[in-house]
Order: structure tokens, then sequence, then C-alpha cells
């Protein structure tokens, strides 16, 4: 599992407003992202699979930030998919670092 998903307390915000909603759509993105097992990637298709994963979350984060942007209540929204995006970006450079053997070659991203 990426760990720093897992600091995500997603019961926290009850939807009442626009705004509550989407940052509970925020915490959905990252629950599921904190079953991700960065740890166990072992083939090429691992790290594809992986790459493509973190790939539609952060577009799924933007989207939901794209939503809001020109309101100027929404800073909760934008410090919650900023921090989303950083962890995003962060694992996949872990993703991209991985060196997996495959018939001798190593995979250098």
């Amino acid at each position: 599992m990426f760990s720093a998903f897992s600091s995500i307390d997603y019961h926290s915000i009850k939807a009442g407003t626009p705004v509550d909603t989407a940052v509970r759509r925020l915490d959905g993105i990252g629950h599921v992202l904190s079953d991700l097992d960065i740890s166990g990637i072992q083939t090429l298709d691992d790290v594809n699979r992986t790459l493509w994963t973190l790939d539609a979350a952060n577009k799924c984060v933007r989207a939901v930030l794209a939503e809001f942007r020109t309101q100027a209540a929404a800073e909760q929204l934008v410090r919650k998919s900023r921090y989303l995006i950083d962890l995003i970006e962060r694992a996949r450079d872990q993703v991209v670092s991985f060196q997996v053997p495959r018939h001798g070659l190593e995979l250098i991203i």
C-alpha cells in the first residue's frame, strides 16, 4: 500500500454543500488510492496498470477541482486537491523509478 494516502480522513466531512460533496469525492479518490500496492509491483504490466491508475486519479482530482475554481469558498477543496495531486505525483515518481527485470533487461522509464 502506498502509505501516504492512508493518512487521509475519509469520514470527517459530511456532505451538505456542493463543496462538501466535492471534498467527499476527493476523499473517495484518496481511499481508492490507499489500496494501491506499489511495493507489490513486479512486472511491466504492474507498472503500466499502476501508472494508468495514478493518471486516472490525477485527472479525476483535477476535474473535481475545475468545477469549483471560481468559488472563493472552496479553499478547503483546493488544499485537499493539491495535497492529493502532490501524493499522486510522488507515487508516480516512485513507480517510474522502479527497475523491473524482464528477459535480462531492466525497465527504466
